[in-house]
């Protein structure tokens, strides 16, 4: 079917294993299912379906989410960013949501998904293991009645981190699991010890070479101390032990706003959790799990990204659907640059016209912005405010104590005019303000990506040309369309 092609819309059919309802309007009036299947035009880049009734949505869950043709950003900066957005559903919330709506049997409905490419592998492997996937906009609905014992493809393991996450669902389910390593940024050795040990202690076998885990007895509950706050590991033991036979005590958990709202699920379906927001978590394991409707919470990191595009290109922003507990921290470290935030309980203005300075220690000290498990300054935001750094006037130090590969991005912003003294592969001193020109970059990692976007929004001189756009849809809803929405000149192109 080519592109183009007009072909009839039914209200409900399957493709690729995905259920997919029509989003007419009409439809939710319960009035478009007696009428004739409305005409509409395919794209099978992206598996949409759009039509004069209103769109069939696949998201981009139902297209093979590595048959997309590259892309890039072409974009002219130089101009202040200005207007107001919405945050998006969390991307680190949604994606181990996924894994954990496969250790009930029954439906689990979860509401403000964001539209990102992880989303679309993490629904992939779902599917593949006989999950029942439908998506309309930003609901998803899961249903894991009869799962499938079959080993997940490599390709499908490597595509995400949180691949990784299904293991505790398919031992309570099957008894066993057949993974690969999964994969995600290149940002560094990201240790899977802890998920190993934690597994463990549950009672499971473990097989870490050949990626195979059993259960055939079930798990049973134990006391689990983690080497490292790591949030994906508390996340697969915190799911393990919910229908893990007693009680779990998961000290130096990490707590993080996504780690707490997979438990705030977890709890809607039935789960027995103690001890939520804070660092010991007290799992009472419970015989099963029912079916559950949660909003995902928004996501710090994606609001935080577009604070530090603001205060870097001199523009004001108001983001809305914020939660005000979770930028403590990060108000802390604006205020480091003499951004102003005002703060309110569901969102956040950044007032126009601030010039970024760098506030000095007590004494003269030249400053230092350094990340660390919650609530400390998340690790996802030092890539974003090291480009603000360069548009401010000032010394500053940034040490990523937490992944020894993200620093690396500094070098196309040193091609591009930024002042940065490299001074090892964590730390990394940047003088401002530096005039950044525009350049052909490649976006590296997620967050790194939309630092570069940044760093163009920034540029003058000539377009820059920010490639491997994929990599950042990987974390950011739309996000094109939320810059162009607060002014900047920005076009996807094909690469």
């Amino acid at each position: 079917m080519g592109d183009g092609q007009f072909v009839p819309i039914p209200t409900r059919f399957t493709v690729n294993g995905f259920t997919i309802e029509s989003s007419n309007p009409a439809d939710k009036q319960g009035t478009s299912r007696s009428k004739a299947p409305e005409w509409g035009q395919f794209d099978p880049d992206s598996l949409f379906w759009t039509g004069p009734g209103g769109s069939v949505i696949i998201g981009r869950s139902g297209a093979k989410s590595g048959g997309t043709a590259l892309s890039r950003f072409i974009i002219h900066g130089g101009r202040p960013v200005q207007g107001e957005i919405r945050a998006s559903g969390s991307k680190n919330a949604v994606l181990p949501m996924i894994a954990a709506a496969l250790l009930s049997e029954e439906e689990v409905v979860l509401e403000n998904v964001p539209s990102i490419r992880d989303v679309d592998v993490m629904l992939e492997i779902a599917g593949h293991l006989g999950a029942e996937v439908s998506r309309v906009d930003d609901r998803i609905a899961i249903r894991a009645a009869n799962l499938e014992d079959r080993a997940l493809p490599v390709e499908l393991c490597e595509r995400v981190r949180t691949s990784v996450l299904f293991v505790a669902p398919l031992l309570h389910r099957l008894g066993r699991a057949k993974l690969h390593p999964p994969g995600g940024d290149g940002i560094g050795r990201r240790r899977l010890d802890p998920h190993f040990y934690g597994l463990r202690q549950l009672g499971a076998s473990v097989d870490d070479r050949e990626f195979e885990f059993t259960a055939r007895e079930g798990l049973s509950g134990a006391m689990i101390f983690f080497d490292e706050a790591s949030v994906t590991a508390t996340e697969h033991i915190l799911m393990a032990a919910v229908l893990a036979k007693g009680t779990t005590t998961i000290l130096n958990a990490a707590s993080e706003p996504h780690v707490m709202d997979l438990a705030q699920l977890l709890s809607s379906m039935g789960a027995e959790i103690e001890g939520l927001y804070t660092n010991t978590l007290t799992v009472t394991g419970v015989e099963r799990l029912a079916g559950a409707t949660h909003r995902v919470v928004s996501d710090h990191i994606e609001v935080g990204s577009y604070l530090a595009l603001a205060a870097a290109t001199g523009g004001g922003i108001t983001i809305h659907d914020t939660v005000r507990g979770h930028y403590w921290m990060m108000h802390r470290v604006f205020e480091r640059f003499g951004i102003e935030l005002d703060i309110k309980s569901d969102r956040i203005v950044m007032p126009a016209g601030q010039t970024p300075r760098i506030q000095p220690d007590a004494g003269g000290a030249i400053p230092q912005v350094d990340d660390g498990p919650w609530p400390q300054f998340p690790t996802d935001m030092m890539s974003p405010f090291l480009v603000l750094a360069t548009q401010s006037e000032g010394t500053i130090l940034f040490f990523e104590k937490m992944f020894e590969g993200r620093m690396y991005f500094v070098d196309p912003l040193v091609q591009m005019g930024a002042n940065a003294i490299i001074c090892d592969p964590h730390r990394v001193i940047i003088s401002g303000p530096s005039e950044l020109k525009g350049q052909t970059v490649r976006s590296p990692d997620i967050r790194a990506g939309m630092a570069m976007i940044i760093a163009a929004c920034c540029a003058t001189r000539r377009p820059c040309i920010v490639q491997n756009a994929e990599i950042i849809d990987r974390g950011y809803d739309r996000v094109d369309e939320k810059l162009r929405a607060l002014g900047a000149d920005v076009v996807r192109e094909s690469d």
